[in-house]
């Protein structure tokens, strides 16, 4: 159980709540483990909606580039167990998208992008028992999934709440608009 004051012989004062910066860094280092990211590859992507965005439509537009990460979609989509497994899938070449063999995690789907299993990687083992997990599986509303031929389509945008982000978006914002 944590104590209400730090070690130590002079530790016996109270114990001060974060700053708004550390809780404002907590966030970030939430979100940006959430999604398996680097340090310089998370700011390139706040940095991108704000330029792009107004304060107000960054939020939804921070999580949409996040969330249409190929890594993501795969997660999502149900093909790996964890986003970490999803980029390393993706990494070795096991997915297509609209046909043609991609091998980048940070790539960006758009409305209407295929994105399906290589038919050479169909045969590894770690694809054998997919059909019976994806039986019980239920994608999210701006996906669609065809749990015989292993496809999914990305049918749109995803919104704000269909990501249900792990931290709060706006205090990111704030942290990378010092």
């Amino acid at each position: 159980m944590k104590k209400p004051y730090p070690p130590g012989i002079k530790g016996k004062k109270r114990r001060r709540g974060l700053s708004e910066y550390g809780k404002e860094l907590k966030e970030k280092q939430k979100l940006k483990s959430w999604y398996g990211l680097e340090e310089r590859q998370f700011r390139n992507y706040v940095k991108e909606v704000l330029q792009k965005r107004g304060k107000e439509d960054a939020e939804s537009a921070l999580m949409g580039k996040l969330e249409s990460r190929l890594d993501n979609v795969v997660f999502r989509l149900g093909f790996a167990n964890s986003r970490f497994q999803a980029r390393q899938l993706v990494s070795h070449g096991h997915f297509q998208v609209n046909s043609r063999k991609t091998n980048y995690p940070s790539y960006q789907v758009k409305k209407g992008d295929l994105i399906k299993i290589s038919p050479s990687s169909l045969k590894k083992n770690i694809f054998q028992n997919l059909k019976i997990k994806l039986k019980k599986y239920t994608p999210p509303n701006w996906l669609e999934l065809d749990k015989e031929k292993f496809k999914g389509k990305v049918l749109g945008a995803p919104t704000l709440e269909e990501t249900a982000p792990p931290a709060e978006v706006s205090a990111i914002l704030e942290f990378y608009s010092r």
